[in-house]
């Protein structure tokens, strides 16, 4: 009965790292990588629709992505620290970040950090490349959850629904399958694939999320609030059907009381920016930050426009006095 249930399953991988000689080649990694570039490239073909400087995006991102990285991890250990500090742990292996552990809510905070400090570099506001970003960080993550895949991890409860998912007992320093006495890779059964949930729910919000800004003309980080509520609202129901370890607070686990507590903030951020910026949607948002000096400290996206002949106005901060504008940091 197992067997057949197996044989009816989604697969999962029996190997997640290859060697190129002394060089290691690990799936994880990999799949981050793609989510990054992907990611990267969304951002910057929207960015460059509201007038950005083209190349700015790679700038950013250049902060963003290792500030995102380290932030993911340390939230990661932060919220789970017995296996690095507890008894019989390994602190140093909290340092390994190719064997899996990566929190999201470190890597947004991190990331943001990363784009703020170089959107203050470079005299933009960081809500308008926020909104930017939106997309690409979905479409990133759920390339990213691809990893978890080839890792055999963070899966859900035992099912033996038709979309189940074969896995294996994994010997995560290796990277492989453990495989039992006839050379064979040891199952442990079939669980609900939570890594493939996320992927496709990230694809799904990515999209809506496209589609609300053009319908609605999404500004001033809506479309950034809109992502948080849309990736907390499933998260909350993937972290319940999970079955690894993780700490609890009561009946729920960590993450979950993290999603709910960052859903109801979002939400209400984005009503409030909904409300209070009523009167300018379908209108060009100024990029530029203002200094109290009263004039831009970067190039005028409206100038970059003008240069590559075409794409939105964007209108220019310093000439704006329509009730209810603000031109510094949101």
């Amino acid at each position: 009965m197992i067997g057949a249930a197996v044989r009816a399953a989604i697969p999962s991988p029996t190997q997640g790292v290859w060697h190129l000689g002394p060089v290691p080649l690990r799936a994880y990694a990999l799949c981050i990588v793609l989510g990054i570039v992907l990611g990267v490239l969304i951002a910057e073909r929207r960015w460059r629709a509201k007038g950005g400087r083209p190349d700015f995006v790679l700038d950013a991102a250049v902060w963003a992505v290792p500030l995102g990285v380290v932030g993911a991890r340390v939230y990661h250990v932060i919220t789970s620290p017995q296996a690095y500090f507890g008894a019989g742990g390994e602190p140093v292996r909290a340092l390994y970040v190719w064997e899996g552990g990566l929190g999201i809510w470190g890597a947004v905070a991190g990331g943001a950090l990363g784009a703020w400090i170089a959107c203050r570099r470079a005299g933009y506001r960081l809500a308008p490349l926020a909104d930017a970003m939106a997309p690409g960080v979905l479409v990133a993550q759920a390339a990213g959850r691809w990893g978890n895949w080839f890792n055999n991890e963070l899966y859900g409860r035992a099912t033996d629904l038709p979309w189940a998912l074969t896995i294996h007992r994994w010997d995560a320093a290796a990277g492989e399958a453990v495989t039992g006495p006839d050379g064979q890779p040891l199952v442990l059964g079939t669980f609900h694939p939570t890594f493939l949930y996320e992927s496709l729910w990230c694809l799904l919000a990515a999209a809506a999320i496209v589609l609300a800004d053009r319908r609605w003309r999404l500004v001033h980080g809506q479309a950034f609030w809109l992502y948080v509520v849309l990736y907390t609202a499933g998260r909350s129901v993937f972290e319940a059907l999970r079955v690894d370890e993780a700490n609890t607070i009561g009946p729920l686990r960590v993450n979950q009381w993290v999603a709910a507590v960052v859903l109801l903030a979002a939400l209400a951020a984005l009503v409030r920016s909904r409300r209070q910026h009523r009167d300018e949607r379908g209108r060009g948002e100024p990029l530029e930050r203002v200094p109290s000096s009263g004039s831009p400290t970067a190039t005028s996206p409206s100038d970059d426009h003008a240069q590559q002949g075409g794409g939105p106005t964007v209108i220019d901060p310093v000439r704006r006095t329509s009730a209810g504008s603000d031109p510094q940091d949101s």
